[in-house]
């Protein structure tokens, strides 16, 4: 069977590092940024066989298959790796009131991986029926922050959470590794 990801060598990636906003933290305490990998999966792609890559990788576990809220939002506990399954969606990191924000439009076979802290929202379902596969490095829980006064120690957490011994997609190698070792 043919690999249902683009080859790395091809693979066109974002970054970004987004100041903190108000009381989301973004990329201020790790300086791990947003990274996206724009068409790494074939745009005809079923959220089932996302899920199977994403196991014979083994460095994360997929836990759902949704759309994105449309309140910012944030975890304090993990990163989070979403794979577009289906659709287009624009989309707010950051925190819609922060200057320095990232608005981007995705579209199916996208990767996101979203740093602990980063801000996140849907700002638009551009097509109907935009679906992402939700997932978590092994053994972690996510939990739900929005940047309240509330949720200051859950922001201090962020600071010792680990980055990825192996790329969520491309194992081995892949652009997430290159965060800690060339600081993409």
């Amino acid at each position: 069977m043919a690999s249902p990801i683009a080859p790395l060598r091809g693979l066109r990636v974002s970054s970004h590092l987004i100041s903190s906003f108000n009381l989301i933290p973004n990329t201020s305490l790790h300086n791990y940024p947003l990274i996206i990998y724009h068409e790494c999966f074939l745009p005809s792609i079923s959220a089932a066989v996302i899920e199977a890559h994403l196991g014979s990788v083994g460095v994360v576990e997929p836990q759902w298959r949704y759309t994105m809220y449309s309140t910012t939002h944030f975890h304090s506990t993990t990163h989070e790796i979403l794979c577009i399954a289906s659709g287009r969606a624009r989309l707010c990191f950051g925190g819609e009131d922060n200057p320095g924000k990232v608005e981007t439009e995705v579209k199916a076979g996208d990767v996101i991986i979203i740093p602990a802290g980063v801000g996140h929202r849907l700002l638009q379902d551009l097509d109907g029926g935009f679906e992402m596969v939700g997932s978590y490095p092994n053994g972690m829980d996510w939990d739900m922050c929005y940047g309240r006064e509330d949720e200051k120690a859950n922001i201090e957490a962020i600071k010792d959470l680990a980055w990825f011994d192996k790329d969520p997609i491309y194992g081995d190698e892949g652009p997430a590794l290159q965060v800690v070792y060339d600081g993409l």
